[in-house]
């Protein structure tokens, strides 16, 4: 089977988001999608095809390598969610009542 069909069949699996089994026949048995998909994952063809396609378009002139990132990471203990335990009771004033 043509390596590119497979990739083709890959990338609409995740861009549907929908299971191997249900993937279009035009691009092969699912399970030969997701055996070279589990096998060029594993063995880095993934990252060579992108470093190759970046450096295409890098020279090309294609790309602004201009990035921003912001590394804010605002951690909350699991427990705490904001309410308290045993309730949401109000704790009795000392001032004067409503009437």
């Amino acid at each position: 089977m043509d390596d590119r069909v497979v990739l083709n069949g890959i990338v609409w699996k995740f861009r549907t988001g929908t299971a191997w089994r249900d993937v279009p026949e035009r691009y092969g048995p699912w399970a030969t999608l997701h055996t070279r998909f589990r096998r060029w994952a594993l063995d880095g063809t993934f990252e060579r095809m992108l470093r190759a396609a970046q450096a295409r378009s890098d020279a090309a002139g294609d790309i602004d390598w201009l990035v921003s990132v912001n590394s804010t990471v605002v951690r909350a203990h699991q427990h705490a969610a904001g309410a308290r335990k045993g309730g949401s009771k109000v704790p009795d004033s000392d001032g004067p009542e409503a009437a």
